[in-house]
């Protein structure tokens, strides 16, 4: 009886440890817009569906503006602590496992970090993206290994230079208006 009862606790033991035995499971963090910075370039990170996260096994979350930044990020610091990657689908902005997703690349397809890949949750949706635009190359997670993760410089010129017009006009839209308040006193 004896023999039995320590069988049944040994056994019991035993499926306790392996049910402890489980993946970990790693979920992407909410978006910040007003704290979250991309560790590569320290742009503000918005919550559209262009942010992309690393999820690290210590379960802290970095989170990218760009998906080419996350793969910059990957190229200088490896993959041993990486838990988990996510990519957000172009359309919905669903969180999406970076290995399941779907991608395009093309080098007018205009991104913050001008790394022109975006990403999709179904491949039908990279398709019908891909005819409606008249371009573009799919491609999967595992492309993605061995594509040249090379910012648009063209492309990242453009946008410096439309910022920067933008904030002029801002700034002299301000102006303006203080010297219509002032003229109105």
């Amino acid at each position: 009886m004896k023999k039995c009862l320590a069988g049944i606790i040994a056994l019991l033991l035993v499926l306790s440890l392996l049910a402890g035995c489980g993946k970990t499971s790693y979920e992407p963090a909410a978006i910040d817009e007003t704290v979250d910075k991309c560790p590569v370039c320290n742009m503000a990170v918005a919550d559209d569906q262009f942010a992309v996260e690393i999820i690290l096994k210590n379960k802290k979350a970095l989170k990218f503006d760009d998906l080419g930044d996350l793969h910059v990020w990957r190229a200088e610091n490896g993959t041993k602590e990486i838990g988990e990657q996510f990519v957000r689908d172009y359309n919905t902005k669903e969180w999406v496992k970076l290995s399941d997703a779907t991608y395009v690349y093309d080098k007018s397809i205009r991104t913050p970090m001008a790394f022109n890949v975006i990403s999709f949750k179904e491949k039908s949706d990279a398709d019908a993206f891909v005819s409606k635009e008249g371009k573009g190359r799919i491609m999967t997670a595992k492309e993605l290994e061995s594509h040249a993760w090379a910012s648009n410089e063209d492309m990242m010129k453009a946008m410096m230079e439309e910022h920067a017009g933008e904030m002029k006009d801002r700034m002299g839209m301000e102006e303006g208006g203080m010297k219509n308040n002032s003229d109105s006193k």
